[in-house]
């Protein structure tokens, strides 16, 4: 199978943008990244930052129009704080909208602040969020549910709105490189979004539980293996990094803002420039074409499937994003035969 791509569009912005005057450039990356062979089209969710942020679901709705062929998907959308009824009504709105091309990617969430402000307790976001997939399945399934869970319960209910795709979409679970977090992900999804720092051979390390877990709850081999990477592509590879780092280390300070997911080496960056530096150094795709490919084909070799690609982040501004577009679709993309749009 080919490696395949999809773009995480900025749906966060500083604080000092007004997010309605940035649809337009939105919408012609979309279309571009159509138009490139690019797959997918993803977008983020937080609440309550210092970073205005667009909600998912009604951001795909309004963009479906513009998607083509693409699949439009959350990464990630953060479970514990929704009932699973509400969850699954929306995701399956979003389904016919789009013409059955949705796939939902589901995280835990981990800010604090969050957490509070939902009167969601820390320590229940676990149990909310096992019980609420088990949901989802049924409902999409068109069966009538019963569920007396801790969290949720359901007698009999039946969804009102069966999604296009049978049995729904597919749910890729976002979940960092703890043991406990990839056996959720290898028990509960369709695939694991794994951390954007895993690289080299953590990311060797971490696909090699994530099979074994897989094969422990009798699932087999996975058939989506994902993960994520900014990008940033120029003709002069310093100048890549220079622009790109710039760009993505002060995103990462207004992220390190908050708690961070755990302790594990996928999140430290988040704790200041100087480890965001170094992760960038490890795991960042800001250079030359050339460079990019070799990496690319070498997250193909170790078994990843997707690939999504974050190309804007805080003030990186449109041209920017559009030449890095540009460069993939001449330069990378034709190195990867397959420009399959089914992921």
């Amino acid at each position: 199978m080919a490696l395949r791509f999809g773009l995480a569009i900025m749906n966060d912005f500083p604080p000092d943008v007004v997010p309605a005057r940035r649809i337009g450039a939105l919408r012609e990356q979309i279309q571009v990244a159509g138009h490139s062979g690019i797959g997918s089209i993803w977008v983020l969710q937080h609440y309550l930052g210092t970073m205005p942020t667009l909600q998912p679901l009604p951001l795909l709705a309004a963009l479906t129009p513009f998607t083509g062929e693409m699949r439009v998907g959350t990464n990630m959308y953060i479970l514990p704080f929704r009932h699973p009824v509400g969850a699954a009504e929306e995701f399956a709105t979003l389904d016919h909208l789009s013409g059955g091309r949705v796939i939902a990617g589901v995280g835990l969430g981990y800010r604090q602040n969050e957490f509070d402000a939902f009167g969601v307790p820390m320590s229940q976001r676990l149990g909310r969020f096992n019980e609420a997939v088990q949901i989802i399945r049924k409902l999409w399934s068109g069966q009538r549910v019963t569920h007396q869970g801790k969290y949720f319960q359901l007698s009999g209910e039946q969804i009102s709105l069966p999604p296009i795709q049978p049995g729904g979409p597919p749910i890729w679970v976002g979940a960092g490189g703890r043991p406990q977090a990839i056996d959720r992900a290898a028990r509960l999804g369709d695939a694991w979004i794994i951390p954007p720092h895993a690289a080299g051979n953590r990311l060797r390390e971490l696909l090699g539980l994530y099979r074994e877990a897989r094969r422990t709850h009798g699932r087999g081999d996975a058939g989506e293996v994902v993960v994520r990477r900014d990008i940033l592509l120029d003709e002069d590879a310093e100048r890549a990094w220079r622009v790109g780092s710039e760009a993505r280390v002060a995103l990462s300070g207004e992220y390190g803002r908050y708690n961070r997911p755990d302790d594990t080496s996928d999140y430290q960056h988040l704790a200041g420039p100087g480890q965001a530096e170094q992760r960038a150094r490890e795991a960042y795709l800001f250079t030359d074409p050339e460079t990019a490919v070799a990496a690319l084909k070498e997250l193909e070799a170790d078994g990843v499937t997707t690939v999504i690609l974050r190309m804007q982040w805080f003030g990186l501004p449109q041209d920017r994003v559009l030449h890095s577009l540009d460069l993939f679709a001449r330069q990378v993309l034709p190195a990867f035969q397959d420009r399959s749009v089914s992921a």
